[in-house]
């Protein structure tokens, strides 16, 4: 533990001379310059990957080109455990220290950071594998508190402005504000948005003792859907107005997880209202949709819903929407350990390029 406080420590250094890009979230940019992103996800995963963070940070800084780091959940391992806050006494194995560091390390992105709340991080704080180390809308509310301390400003150095689902309050949907998490911000003629859609079958599968407390997770489950659907029907719709080229969405959950179907798993029911909302919105759309998710770790780029009779477009039963492309990115457990370089050109006609950049492979790295 030693470890995570020094790296605390240091990083909060380096975060009080912070920049801030005077950029809302229609961007600055209406004639549509190439745009690159670093994508990342399932990082770090443990306290020998804190360790390597500057090799990552280091290779995305280092890139002249890119302009916004995002990261699609997931900040500890599944077999961590959380961090335990609200919680007197502390759950024995709870890590409050983690979170503190994984904010430093974001600090440390020289670019605007935007990040997308996982499963392991506050769906599955209950589970025995995390030590039954948290209760989830406690631990979602310590993210919340300490990754979005002020709605609509990414982290980062040079933090920009964002549109969150907190700041736009609909009468009709009064808990709607609670979502800080989900933003949306327009570059280039692209819309882009994330999203809390976590694993765990969207946190479909009920919480264990000693937070056992099924009418508050079928609440949660209930509100964060219906936020999630209309941020994306917002999304789209701002799209449409501006004559966006592309959407971009980034969440954290593989909606499509063979894992999740087989005997014992957690099951995909839980995502097939969003993928046919989201299957809807981007066949009236009619231009490229890219959604970016981690959770399953291995790397894999698809087209999950453009044949409906193929294994991933059986699984919600959607009409073919040929004009939706995936990615999966590469998980830090994984080697090589990459990040994303996502290339965003509004005028070539497929908009999305991207390539994995190696940052850390059996050579390199140090542990």
């Amino acid at each position: 533990m030693k470890k995570v406080f020094v790296i605390v420590a240091a990083c909060f250094a380096l975060l009080a001379n912070h920049g801030y890009a005077e950029q809302g979230e229609h961007g600055d940019d209406g004639e549509g310059k190439t745009l690159t992103l670093a994508v990342i996800g399932d990082w770090p995963y443990s306290l020998d990957l804190v360790a390597a963070a500057p090799l990552l940070i280091n290779s995305i800084n280092s890139d002249p080109k890119v302009s916004l780091v995002l990261h699609v959940g997931d900040i500890h391992s599944g077999s961590m455990p959380c961090t335990g806050v609200g919680l007197l006494p502390l759950p024995p194995g709870s890590n409050p220290a983690w979170n503190l560091a994984i904010f430093a390390l974001f600090g440390q992105f020289k670019d605007p950071v935007v990040y997308a709340p996982g499963d392991n991080e506050w769906t599955d704080c209950h589970k025995t594998k995390e030590f039954s180390s948290g209760a989830p809308l406690k631990e979602l509310a310590s993210v919340r508190s300490l990754f979005f301390p002020t709605p609509g400003q990414t982290l980062g150095v040079k933090k920009r402005k964002v549109l969150s689902q907190a700041g736009v309050p609909q009468p009709a949907f009064p808990t709607d504000t609670q979502f800080v998490e989900n933003v949306m911000w327009e570059d280039s003629n692209v819309v882009f948005v994330t999203l809390n859609v976590p694993g765990s079958n969207n946190d479909g599968l009920p919480w264990t003792a000693p937070f056992t407390d099924e009418a508050a997770r079928t609440q949660e489950v209930a509100e964060r859907g219906g936020a999630n659907l209309r941020w994306l029907e917002r999304a789209f719709s701002m799209a449409q107005d501006d004559r966006a080229k592309a959407v971009v969405i980034g969440l954290q959950a593989d909606m499509w997880d063979p894992a999740a179907l087989v005997p014992g798993g957690d099951g995909l029911g839980g995502y097939t209202e969003f993928v046919r909302k989201l299957a809807d919105l981007s066949l009236h759309f009619g231009r490229p949709v890219l959604l970016i998710n981690g959770d399953s770790h291995l790397f894999e780029a698809d087209h999950p819903l453009a044949d409906p009779s193929s294994p991933t477009g059986v699984i919600h039963g959607t009409a073919a929407v040929p004009n939706l492309t995936r990615i999966t990115v590469q998980g830090s457990t994984n080697k090589p350990r990459e990040w994303l370089r996502l290339t965003i050109d509004p005028h070539s006609p497929g908009v999305f390029s991207w390539q994995n950049v190696v940052y850390c492979d059996d050579t390199t790295c140090p542990i």
